[in-house]
C-alpha cells in the first residue's frame, strides 16, 4: 500500500529528478498545489521549491531522487493524484490527473462554498447541461449562495422555474445551513437562452 496519497510512477520520480539537478541550487524540491480548488477551473500544478520557500504545514513525500511537498490547503483536491513520465523520441510528456481538484472530497465540517460547490458540480451542472447551461458560485453571502448562470442558462425563461424549483430547492435539501440563494446573472443578454 502506497503511504502517499499521490502516486508518483518512478518515471516521474526520475524526470523530476534529474531537472532539480539541474538546477544550481541546494536543496531543491517540489511544491504541488491546485489553484483555484474544487472550481471548474481548477489546475494540477508542479513547481520548482527552493528550501527558503517550504511551508511547515505541507506534507512531505520522500523519494529516492527527489522530495515533493504537498501544498496543505490543496491537500483535499490532491486525494488519489497521480502523476507520470511518458518518455518518447521527442523526450516526453509528464502527465498529472488529479482526479478530485475540480470536485473535492467535502466532509461534515467542510466550508458552505465547497459543499455548495460540489453539489453544483456534481448534480445541478450534469441536468443543466442537456440544455447547454451552466450555474456557478460567485460567492457565500451569510448563509445564501450567490450564484450566476451561464450558456443556455443565461437569459432563459424558464431560469426563476429553474433557480427556485431545481437548483434552490436542491441545495438546501442537501444543504441544510443554506438558507437560500440569490442569481447575479445578467439575464438581458438572451443569445444562447435555451427557450427565448
Amino acid at each position: 500500500m502506497d503511504k502517499y496519497m499521490v502516486t508518483v510512477t518512478e518515471a516521474a520520480q526520475t524526470y523530476l529528478g534529474d531537472l532539480l539537478n539541474k538546477q544550481d541550487v541546494e536543496g531543491m524540491a517540489v511544491r504541488m498545489f491546485v489553484s483555484q480548488p474544487g472550481s471548474k477551473y481548477a489546475e494540477t500544478c508542479l513547481a520548482y521549491c527552493k528550501p527558503e520557500d517550504i511551508v511547515i504545514d505541507d506534507e512531505k513525500m520522500e523519494f529516492e531522487a527527489l522530495t515533493i511537498y504537498l501544498d496543505s490547503a490543496s491537500l483535499p483536491y490532491l486525494k488519489d493524484a497521480f502523476v507520470d513520465f511518458d518518455k518518447d523520441r521527442m523526450g516526453g510528456q509528464l502527465t498529472i490527473k488529479a482526479p478530485n481538484a475540480k470536485v473535492p472530497n467535502i466532509a461534515e465540517d467542510s466550508p458552505l462554498s465547497e459543499k455548495v460547490n460540489y453539489l453544483l458540480v456534481t448534480e445541478i451542472n450534469p441536468g443543466l447541461a442537456s440544455h447547454g447551461g451552466e450555474v456557478t458560485l460567485v460567492e457565500i453571502d451569510g448563509a445564501t449562495a450567490v450564484l450566476r448562470f451561464g450558456g443556455g442558462c443565461q437569459g432563459c425563461s424558464a431560469v426563476s422555474l429553474t433557480l427556485k424549483e431545481g437548483v434552490e430547492k436542491k441545495l438546501k435539501e442537501m444543504i441544510p445551513e443554506l438558507t437560500g440563494v440569490r442569481d447575479v446573472t445578467d439575464h438581458s443578454v438572451t443569445d444562447n437562452a435555451y427557450y427565448q
